[in-house]
Formats: C-alpha cells, sequence, structure tokens
C-alpha cells in the first residue's frame, strides 16, 4: 500500500475513523478510494454528499506527500489499520484510528498492558500509590501506558523508567514537540526504553479539544485502565468511561470523600465504572496475573546496612525464587510473629515485595 495515500485518507474533510474504515470495507485500499469516481462512492451506504465532495475534491494527496517527507526526516513510523504492527487491542475499538505516528522501541502489543491515569494536580497520597503500583509491576512483565500530562501521568512514565519497565505516551498533538514543555527530557528517555504516539499529523500543535480525542487510545490500548486520582470532571474520568464503552477492565483506587482529587475514583467505584483496589497487590490479583518466572538476584553490594543475621538468610533464600511466609518460616527456622516483622522491615527498606497470597520476592 502507498504510505503517500494511507495518510492522506486521515486528511480528508468530514472523515472520521469510523467512515474512513467503511470506505476501506468497501474499496479494499486508500488507492481504490481516491482512484473512485463520484458514481462509485454514491454506491457506497451511508456516505453523504458533503463526505463526496470531500473526498473528490481535496489536495490531500499533495499534502501527505509533504507529511510523509517530514515523518521521514525525523524517523517516525507509520502504523496503519491494516497492518499487523497496529495494536491488535486499539484495533477491536469502533472508533480507533486508521493511522498512527510512532517513535520508540516498545511493542505495542505486548503480552499486558495497562494504562495509568489520574489529575494533574497529583497530591503526595496519588504519588505514592502511583510508585507503589508500578514498582510491583515490574515483577509482571507489563508495558505502562500514559498521557505525558502533568501530574500523575507524567508520575507513571518515571516511575516506569525508574524500574525498567516500557512505558508509552500518547500525545494529543504530532510527534514533533513535546507538551508540556518540561517533560521534554523524560520524553527522550522513553524513546529509548518506551515510545511515544499520536495520531495527530507531526506538526499538529496542543489544542484543548485534542486530549479528550487522544484518551480513547489510552483506554484502547491496554488491558486494564488504572485510575489513581481524579477529581468529579476531567479526564481521567472521561478515559475511564471509555475504557468501560470498549470492554476494558478498570479499578480506581478510594480515597477521603472530602478530597477533592479522590471524589471522582470514589464515583467510578460507587457507581460500579471500576472496580476497587486497596494496594497494588490487588490488581495483579484481579487480573489473574503471575509474576515472571525469573527474578534478578539481589547484588550483596546493593544491600542496605543494618541488616540482621536472620534477614540475610531470608535473602539468601529468596535469591533461588519467590517464597511463600510458611516455606521461609520452615526452611529459616523461625517462629511465625519474628519472621513477620523481618520481612516487614526488608520491605520497609526495599528488598522485597510481598505479593498476593503471602508470598515474598526479592525487588
Amino acid at each position: 500500500m502507498s504510505l503517500i495515500h494511507q495518510i492522506a485518507l486521515t486528511l480528508l474533510k468530514n472523515v472520521g475513523p469510523v467512515t474512513a474504515k467503511h470506505l476501506l470495507s468497501h474499496f479494499g485500499s486508500p488507492e481504490a478510494i481516491f482512484a473512485a469516481s463520484r458514481t462509485q462512492l454514491t454506491e457506497v451506504e451511508g456516505l453523504s454528499l458533503s463526505k463526496i465532495t470531500g473526498i473528490l475534491q481535496t489536495n490531500a494527496l499533495e499534502l501527505a506527500a509533504e507529511q510523509l517527507e517530514l515523518l521521514q526526516r525525523h524517523q517516525v513510523k507509520i502504523l496503519f489499520y491494516t497492518d499487523e504492527s497496529y495494536p491488535r487491542r486499539l484495533k477491536e475499538c469502533a472508533d480507533a484510528p486508521v493511522l498512527l505516528y510512532y517513535k520508540g522501541v516498545a511493542d505495542l502489543n505486548h503480552p499486558r498492558i495497562v494504562s495509568i491515569v489520574g489529575s494533574r494536580k497529583a497530591t503526595p497520597y496519588g504519588k505514592m500509590l502511583c510508585q507503589q503500583l508500578v514498582a510491583l509491576l515490574q515483577h509482571y512483565d507489563v508495558l505502562v501506558v500514559s498521557g505525558l500530562a502533568y501530574g500523575i501521568d507524567v508520575a507513571a512514565h518515571q516511575q516506569s523508567l525508574s524500574y525498567g519497565i516500557p512505558t508509552v505516551g500518547v500525545l494529543g498533538h504530532g510527534l514533533a514537540c513535546i507538551y508540556p514543555a518540561d517533560h521534554h527530557q523524560t520524553a527522550q528517555h522513553m524513546l529509548e526504553q518506551g515510545g511515544l504516539l499520536s495520531d495527530f499529523p507531526l506538526l499538529a500543535t496542543p489544542e484543548k479539544g485534542n486530549f479528550p480525542k487522544r484518551n480513547r487510545i489510552i483506554a484502547g490500548l491496554a488491558d486494564v485502565v488504572v485510575v489513581i486520582e481524579a477529581a468529579i470532571k476531567g479526564g481521567a474520568l472521561i478515559t475511564a468511561g471509555i475504557a468501560n464503552s470498549y470492554h476494558r477492565e478498570v479499578y480506581a483506587f478510594p480515597g477521603r470523600t472530602t478530597d477533592e482529587y479522590s471524589q471522582g475514583c470514589n464515583f467510578l467505584i460507587k457507581t460500579n465504572r471500576a472496580g476497587m483496589i486497596n494496594e497494588a497487590k490487588d490488581l495483579v490479583y484481579y487480573m489473574g496475573w503471575e509474576a515472571a518466572e525469573t527474578v534478578s538476584p539481589v547484588k550483596q553490594g546493593t544491600l542496605p546496612s543494618g541488616l540482621s543475621g536472620i534477614e540475610h538468610v531470608l535473602i539468601n533464600l529468596l535469591k533461588t525464587a519467590p517464597h511463600s511466609i510458611d516455606e521461609l518460616g520452615l526452611k529459616a527456622d523461625i517462629q511465625q510473629g519474628k519472621l513477620a516483622l523481618h520481612l516487614l522491615n526488608l520491605e520497609l527498606k526495599g528488598v522485597l515485595i510481598s505479593l498476593p497470597g503471602k508470598i515474598y520476592q526479592l525487588i
């Protein structure tokens, strides 16, 4: 297929993604759409006169040729709706864009994808929840998606980068710029450990109406959408609503009823638009995910100081594989009460994490 024709299809006036896919189904290819006569176009069921005129009287091919030159110069990948590399989860959504622009190394068809969204005015509580969630997800072979906005979005990306998790930002503008500009450095790191994705032309500027539109991609890319903090109105609730319409899993952390940026999460939970998760490990439990089989051993040089002899014994046991608390008690020959205190100390010092079923694993 011609890349110019693929791009041109997205530049047609009055032709959105649903109509574009209808035309593709009828004619078979973008080239055939642009080669169609007025008579052939009138035979397409539901195609209005304004859309027919928009297809016939357009300079979309010329504009697309200019766009393609820019895209190639900036090394931007084009993912067309019929390509194998197009995100398969997004393809299930009726209003998914027919064309995406992508820079990065992450697989958009990763086995497990989690979209994390929330308020632009994240509180310390929200940032703590985000850190705890991402810290746990490092053991579950996931790709984290968000919108690179202030607050929870950028926290999710930055935490993912710090834990070595691939992370993709979905932008409400073209890939030629980064908005907000404060996140430029984070975006550059994401290109090396994830990517940036948009359905807007390369030079498109960040307009207010673009951001609700890009939320459908954040929702459609994922297996599950997690809302960490949200006011009663805002982009996070829009994304959650879209995810509901796409039959995606949606979960939210609750907060105090008096907190402005917990009201949206509490509303989602109260109205059964989201399941409630009280802590990070609830998510992987509800999703039925098992931790990756390979566990990176903790190096002695990275251990915190002040560990007791029994704590070193526990660490050595966990180097081989995750263990239940009962297995640890048996192998270390220590009473459950004392064992729980040592495990809590190691968890607080960032040496291990507690998984569902009282399973412990080194970080």
